[in-house]
């Protein structure tokens, strides 16, 4: 028998099957999450309501532009899962968090998203900022979830804002935790990404936050990349899986890094 707790967590896979094939029936459906069609059929009628999907006879389609990004983006593999719902975990539900693009970080959304113990009152919701398109268009019609967009020129590779706009957006900000994605961490060289204009952004981002955690699958680590967003004694917290090198994890722990192997 399902609960209403079990809602969030359903109603978070569904967007997932969604997300892969844009389309979406009651069988498909019940077979995956394992509960009665009666249970798919209400929860697709909740989602259209919520405007997070179109309902149609004996299923559903994706509406949102969220559901019709590149396949990086909607394809997580085994670890990348793992590191989004262990991140996903360590947030507060009443916090600020900043999120920058990419694929770790949009997985880490959609499993905030996720929540059972997320509230539905104004003044202790959730609140997400983030420069990424595609998290801010997935998570604005979540009620439970308040989502500020930074401004800015939109990059079409990454989904994400950048420039003096999205920058100066941040100025007035306070971030109680940044969930920062990277193409690269290591400790000499810290936090990387390939382009710079996200990287100022993101830098930005790390100036406002309390609380910066990197996630990232176990090949970033100990590589380089083109333009350094922090030094890492500004990385409070790494979250990656249990394939990453013993000798890279070793030299950011002595940086001070607390590495969390999922």
């Amino acid at each position: 028998m399902t609960t209403a707790a079990d809602r969030p967590q359903r109603w978070n896979r569904l967007l997932e099957l969604l997300a892969e094939s844009g389309r979406l029936s009651v069988e498909e459906a019940s077979e995956q999450l394992g509960v009665s069609a009666a249970t798919v059929r209400r929860d697709f009628t909740a989602l259209a309501e919520q405007q997070l999907a179109t309902r149609t006879h004996g299923g559903i389609v994706a509406t949102s532009v969220a559901y019709e990004l590149p396949a990086r983006y909607r394809h997580g593999d085994e670890a990348k899962h793992r590191i989004a719902e262990y991140a996903a975990g360590l947030i507060d539900p009443q916090c600020v968090v900043g999120m920058n693009g990419g694929t770790t970080t949009t997985a880490v959304a959609r499993a905030l998203a996720g929540r059972s113990d997320l509230s539905n009152s104004v003044d202790e919701q959730l609140t997400i900022v983030t420069n990424a398109l595609n998290i801010a268009s997935e998570l604005v019609l979540r009620p439970h979830l308040r989502t500020v967009c930074l401004g800015g020129t939109a990059r079409r590779e990454s989904y994400e804002l950048y420039g003096p706009l999205a920058e100066r957006s941040l100025a007035e900000l306070r971030l109680d935790a940044l969930i920062l994605g990277v193409n690269a961490i290591s400790a000499e060289g810290g936090a990387q990404c390939k382009h710079l204009g996200e990287a100022g952004v993101n830098a930005e981002m790390v100036r406002r936050a309390g609380e910066v955690i990197v996630v990232a699958t176990s090949d970033k680590l100990g590589r380089t990349a083109l333009a350094r967003i922090c030094p890492i004694g500004q990385v409070q917290r790494l979250v990656t899986d249990t394939e990453a090198d013993p000798e890279a994890v070793a030299e950011l722990t002595a940086a001070g890094v607390h590495v969390d192997l999922v």
